[in-house]
């Protein structure tokens, strides 16, 4: 298998062509493009089998890209549509597991002191949590509000804890029917880098695009669906060197 270095299906994609010297779809690989305008793209790449799995290391399943060409540029009008393409897309991966009124977890990965490590635990603090008001003060809340907790459990190097351990606990007191994990992801461009939004229900290895990989947060681990979410914010010095 290549050594891919990079966490973005449709990356893996193009790499294995490019290696293979393959100009059609590789088998066990369905994958389409859609062009939102000049600057949105969203690619929808689709593992369906083993065959897949072994091509570009990634497990059976759908990888959404959104792809963002010159953010810093963006008018607000932009930013906001690129946000309704996000929402769309999610929304249609949740609907697929649970119904509006089944309880969400939301996970936020990373270290909060590392800056391209920590997307996951920032994020955490911009969600709208909800499960302790529906317990505690539901009259106050309109009747269509989802039950939603959060955690940002930290690192191994701070807690001394596998993810996955702190998650499964979580999990079996809690009682979620779905688990969101946001993430950092590694690329193979410079230009992906916070401008490139990939969502998977395969659930996450964390540290697998670096080469430091730790223990698998998904369905298989932690016994209920696990949709990823993440954005690049690494790319190897290698990379940098070339691209410049």
């Amino acid at each position: 298998m290549l050594d891919f270095r990079t966490d973005l299906a449709d990356e893996r994609k193009d790499l294995y062509k490019k290696a293979n010297n393959i100009e059609n779809e590789i088998d066990g690989i369905e994958a389409t493009e859609e062009q939102i305008n000049n600057n949105i793209k969203v690619t929808r790449v689709k593992i369906m089998n083993e065959q897949g799995e072994r091509a570009l290391g990634k497990v059976k399943g759908n990888y959404v890209t959104i792809d963002m060409k010159n953010m810093k540029y963006m008018g607000e009008e932009e930013v906001q549509k690129a946000s309704e393409i996000l929402c769309k897309e999610l929304k249609k991966m949740i609907d697929e597991y649970v119904n509006k009124e089944q309880e969400i977890l939301v996970v936020g990965l990373g270290n909060i002191y590392v800056t391209p490590d920590s997307l996951g635990p920032k994020v955490i603090n911009e969600i709208d949590v909800t499960r302790h008001l529906l317990k505690y003060m539901p009259q106050y809340l309109d009747e269509n509000t989802r039950n939603v907790s959060a955690i940002a459990p930290g690192v191994l190097g701070t807690t001394g804890i596998e993810t996955l351990e702190i998650l499964k606990g979580v999990v079996e007191n809690t009682h979620p029917k779905l688990v969101i994990v946001i993430d950092s992801l590694a690329s193979r461009s410079i230009e992906r880098i916070s401008t490139t939004i990939q969502i998977s229900d395969t659930g996450i290895v964390p540290g697998a695009g670096v080469g430091n990989k730790r223990a698998e947060i998904s369905q298989n681990t932690i016994g209920i669906p696990v949709i990823a979410i993440g954005i690049p914010t690494v790319v190897e010095t290698a990379v940098l060197v070339n691209d410049c």
